[in-house]
């Protein structure tokens, strides 16, 4: 074994590596955390900062409210989203996207919990399908839970008893922790308590909301029985027995099993409920002579050691019953019971996540109707807008994490456009496809629909998001298209190489069974293939008609011929110097791109000249890009120029002249400067759209 002796001036890379070490052990900090005095001196830290005997609830509302929140408005309503599930702890490893509904229900639930509403003698239930982020909203209210105690803030205490249990109570020497880390105000006598309460909540002012500080239930079976033997011993002195009280500072760990417990189901013939509430310590037995002795009994189990914070039951509706009866008095009394002991009180947040099949069995399930009275149920469904879902595939696979392949622009989100139809319900309004209806939800504008028709478009379809594909099957065949030959020989992957996973898979995936779903999902597939071809089809149409000088002269000539059609003037030809009657030709073709009829074509023309006109007053100048919608009408119209000059229906031939390649080289170069493309991804997009055109079948949008 090495050991650090000081004499190693000498070696000045041990000397690094030992500065780089200390520069990263924050000793103070240690300290702090390891903070130990009496119980007078806790009660001073009490009466300076009453927040330190908050229950679980209230430090867990505290804490994720501690990383702030922001307010915005979708469809007419008002949603909070909080920072916290964005994982700041971990730089957004366990963020959460696209969930900021069910998520603000959640911090509902621990708000009216953390005021003593009721909310807190519940079980949190976290009721979705699977993949919907149910584990990781627990994973991260665990994570939180631990970095806040850490912090000033979030500070907790617990105690031990200093006994000598072979010289009596009055020799302090051993250390004995409370097994349970319980709030030290607990020590206090119930009878006395109320007075000691309003004295600390007239100091108190709660960071969130309107909580006042509760200390309930008694202290757990072994430090009872210690402090029923001081009592005696001290006949009666409590003050006596609180110097035999050392105050610690507590910090929630789930390693170290510390104020944070997570239960797993098992096999239902090897579950014991021991594994809740503790057991017998049989080697003790012999030494304080009976079973029922509190010394001789292991508080570990898992509501035991959650006791301060949270206890996590991963789905908790495969427990079995007996265990379901142990969660009754838990969360309504917040009583849990050791075997041979009284009732112990916990203060915990109980939650659990299941899946449907599961849930519905409980639905189903008479037996389980007082289990069913004490749950709240909160649906976390899967992600119907197309935005979030395409932020958690380039957590993923985003470039810091794929940097020696080149993904190509829309493959993600060809992924996540075809994953989120699978999780919406054919639309009952005449006219509205199922894409337009995903573009409606994602915030996209569509003719003909508000804020409010979309509002009634989601309440019409109270189960969306909780059916469909799960985000891991997509992350899996994005990771099975990044690994195949394909990839390497190509350097990176394309929408139609994760298209092609994503179909093959559905042939053998586990959780389908339904050929016609199947079909249906495939038949998505295509849907999403269109338009993915609408979107390419518009890069290459933007890449060609990118040229600022040529659509500068082109909208300067609209401009000038409107200008004079409106005032009933004649244009002077550059060429000729004649004069000659606006080119109506020229403003029909623009306006053509953008469905004015020829009916409405005076009132657009107008329309323009009064927006110049508007935009002069205020003494600013009107450039081709200034009104978007005339700008899509030159784009397009010199789109449809330049297509017929650069051919690019010839890209799908074997012969393609020099000054038409330098052409199209110039597009594949802004495709690569504009959207992202590399220079083989931009060649396959330009083949891909050329092949369009040869086919007949190109769109004017």
């Amino acid at each position: 074994m090495l050991e650090h002796t000081g004499n190693d001036a000498g070696n000045p890379t041990r000397d690094k590596l030992l500065s780089a070490i200390d520069r990263k052990i924050d000793r103070h900090r240690f300290q702090e955390h390891h903070w130990d005095g009496s119980f007078w001196e806790y009660l001073d830290i009490v009466q300076e900062k009453p927040g330190v005997v908050r229950n679980a609830f209230q430090r867990i509302y505290d804490m994720i409210l501690s990383y702030g929140w922001e307010k915005y408005r979708r469809f007419r309503n008002d949603v909070y989203r909080y920072h916290f599930f964005s994982d700041p702890i971990d730089g957004g490893a366990d963020a959460i996207f696209g969930l900021d509904q069910p998520l603000m229900e959640l911090v509902d639930v621990f708000r009216s919990a953390a005021e003593g509403y009721g909310t807190e003698k519940r079980i949190l239930l976290l009721h979705g399908p699977v993949g919907s982020s149910k584990s990781t909203i627990a994973r991260l209210i665990k994570k939180g839970l631990e970095a806040y105690s850490r912090t000033d803030d979030g500070a907790l205490y617990t105690f031990s008893w200093l006994l000598d249990e072979n010289a009596g109570p009055t020799n302090k020497t051993i250390e004995h922790p409370c097994p349970m880390h319980e709030e030290p105000m607990r020590l206090i006598p119930v009878e006395a308590r109320g007075d000691i309460l309003v004295t600390v909540n007239e100091h108190y002012r709660p960071a969130h909301g309107n909580m006042r500080i509760r200390v309930e239930g008694d202290l757990c079976p072994f430090c009872r029985k210690v402090m029923h033997d001081l009592m005696v011993h001290y006949e009666g002195d409590w003050k006596r027995v609180m110097d035999h009280v050392k105050i610690r500072r507590a910090i929630l760990s789930e390693k170290d099993r510390v104020g944070i417990g997570t239960f797993q189901p098992k096999d239902e013939k090897n579950q014991d409920s021991t594994e809740l509430t503790g057991d017998i310590n049989y080697r003790k037995i012999a030494l304080y002579g009976s079973d029922s002795d509190p010394r001789a009994f292991n508080f570990d189990g898992e509501l035991n050691i959650a006791n301060r914070g949270l206890c996590e039951f991963i789905e908790v509706l495969k427990l079995d019953v007996a265990f379901l009866y142990d969660l009754l008095g838990a969360s309504q009394e917040h009583m849990i019971k050791p075997k041979k002991f009284a009732q112990t009180h916990i203060d915990e947040v109980i939650l659990g996540h299941t899946n449907e099949p599961e849930y519905k069995r409980l639905q189903n399930n008479e037996l389980m109707e007082a289990f069913r009275d004490r749950t709240i149920k909160i649906d976390v469904p899967y992600n119907t807008r197309l935005d979030d879902e395409v932020r958690i595939y380039e957590k993923d696979f985003g470039s810091e994490r794929v940097a020696n392949l080149h993904i190509a622009p829309h493959t993600l989100e060809v992924a996540a456009m075809w994953v989120v139809l699978t999780r919406l319900a054919e639309p009952k309004k005449a006219g509205l496809t199922l894409v337009q209806k995903m573009k409606l939800y994602n915030g996209k504008a569509i003719p003909g629909f508000t804020e409010d028709s979309v509002r009634e478009l989601m309440e019409e379809e109270a189960c969306e998001g909780m059916t469909g594909i799960s985000p891991r099957y997509v992350q899996d065949k994005i990771s099975n298209a990044l690994v195949s030959h394909q990839a390497i020989e190509e350097g990176g992957i394309n929408p139609f190489m994760v298209m092609n996973e994503l179909e093959d898979g559905l042939t053998h995936h586990s959780l389908l069974t339904d050929d016609e779903q199947k079909k249906r999902y495939k038949e998505l597939l295509t849907v999403v293939k269109d338009e993915y071809e609408d979107i390419i089809k518009g890069e290459v149409q933007r890449a060609i008609s990118a040229d600022e000088d040529a659509i500068k002269r082109l909208c300067a000539n609209y401009i000038e011929s409107v200008r004079a059609y409106t005032q009933k003037e004649k244009v002077v030809n550059r060429y000729t110097g004649k004069e000659e009657e606006p080119d109506d030709r020229l403003m029909r073709s623009i306006e053509e791109k953008i469905d004015i009829p020829e009916a409405r074509k005076d009132d657009f023309r107008q329309e323009i000249m009064n927006y110049i006109g508007a935009l002069s007053l205020d003494d600013k100048k009107f450039e081709y890009n200034t009104n978007a919608r005339l700008y899509k009408a030159l784009e397009l119209k010199l789109f449809e120029d330049s297509r017929d000059t650069i051919k690019l229906k010839n890209l799908v031939s074997s012969v393609v002249d020099d000054e038409t390649q330098q052409k199209i080289d110039v597009v594949k170069q802004r495709m690569i400067k504009n959207f992202g493309y590399n220079d083989r991804s931009a060649t396959d997009v330009l083949n891909y759209v050329a092949s369009i055109f040869a086919r007949g079948d190109a769109k004017s949008d």
